[in-house]
């Protein structure tokens, strides 16, 4: 099932119903690059996060679209005020990192998005982006163990001795194929790799083990692109919100 929810048009934005007498609801929000106005309108309008439900962020806050900075920020906010938030970390914030502490990696960053995040923070280098936000990207774990699902930006690399241990697969890995019974029963979401809604849609429907959730938020005006998901983990339900970062 899913919710969309086309703001630049007028419609009425469908909300999550709230969470009933059980276990919090929990969702899954992947690559929000740049595009705040866009996960605040899917956080505070669509879903009505609450604080007792789990939100799990995929990584890729930064570089591409306009507001970087107050992406990571409105996240900090939210952590803050007690909201039950849980970020992974992306390749564009190991990019970020890297563009500082090795300058020879300044360049890969920058083809990547990195000049949009550099205007959002008002600097021109990565090492004048304030030490907070350094310290919010530093400090980000790679991927969430579930119970029943297996959070990650990127992938994983099965036939490494100890997947796990593998943080660039987890970074950057294009994953196409994954079977539960390689996650014990599990099924991974990561993004990474933006999918029209329509391949998505399909991924939850076959349920094989692998959703890959971006639909590249920041690719407005590409057709069955350009949109911003949520996932209910409980309910398998999928949430809507279109770029509204870009005019």
């Amino acid at each position: 099932m899913i919710w969309p929810f086309t703001r630049k048009t007028g419609e009425p934005a469908p909300q999550a119903p709230p969470p009933a007498d059980g276990p919090p609801r929990r969702f899954v929000i992947p690559d929000i690059h740049g595009c705040n106005l866009t996960f605040q309108a899917l956080v505070e309008e669509i879903i009505a996060l609450r604080k007792d439900d789990d939100l799990y962020l995929l990584g890729d806050y930064m570089d591409r679209g306009p507001r970087s900075r107050e992406v990571i920020q409105y996240v900090m906010e939210l952590m803050e005020k007690g909201y039950r938030i849980f970020p992974l970390r992306g390749n564009h914030e190991e990019m970020f990192l890297n563009a500082c502490a090795d300058r020879s990696q300044y360049r890969t960053w920058i083809l990547n998005g990195g000049y949009a995040a550099l205007d959002s923070f008002g600097v021109n280098d990565a090492c004048d982006v304030p030490l907070h936000f350094h310290s919010f990207c530093s400090n980000l774990p790679y991927f969430y163990l579930l119970d029943d699902y297996l959070l990650v930006h990127a992938g994983f690399n099965l036939e490494a001795e100890e997947p796990y241990a593998d943080t660039q697969a987890m970074l950057w890995n294009r994953t196409r194929t994954m079977s539960k019974e390689h996650l014990g029963g599990r099924t991974m979401i990561c993004g990474h790799t933006p999918q029209p809604l329509k391949e998505i849609e399909k991924m939850l429907k076959r349920d094989n083990g692998l959703i890959i959730l971006d639909n590249g938020c920041f690719l407005a005006g590409r057709k069955g692109m350009g949109s911003l998901l949520a996932l209910e983990l409980n309910s398998r339900t999928l949430y809507s919100q279109t770029n509204i970062d870009t005019p």
